[in-house]
């Protein structure tokens, strides 16, 4: 069974994701933001992160950074649905900082499942 650990400040969505993913028979992990994602990363790694990029304390963009370097094979999805940003160039630079996919809220399951598999997960 894949481990997947979710960072998102929005506790509704963190528990639609954990349901939807357990549903599809991963073990999933919460977290409210990029901090307490990396010190559940290193209690017991997951095989992949998928992280909100705007979180208060600490956001999407630390936890990229943090997780590269602790955690160079963990794979991480970022997502973003800030409408008040532009979340494509947000989404982009994540991208480009090393993330392995992407994804713009508001998703449909079917996308994150096949995103995941399209990872290996």
């Amino acid at each position: 069974m894949h481990s997947v650990l979710i960072a998102d400040d929005d506790p509704s969505l963190r528990s639609a994701l954990k349901l939807a993913l357990e549903t599809n028979g991963y073990d999933v992990r919460l977290a409210a933001n990029g901090g307490e994602a990396l010190a559940l990363q290193r209690k017991a790694p997951a095989d992949v992160l998928i992280t909100d990029l705007f979180m208060p304390e600490s956001d999407g963009f630390e936890a990229i950074d943090g997780f590269r370097k602790a955690f160079p094979g963990t794979k991480i999805v970022a997502m973003s649905g800030d409408a008040k940003r532009a979340k494509r160039e947000y989404l982009s630079a994540a991208a480009l900082i090393g993330v392995d996919a992407t994804l713009k809220k508001p998703f449909q399951v079917g996308t994150l499942l096949q995103t995941l598999r399209s990872l290996g997960i």
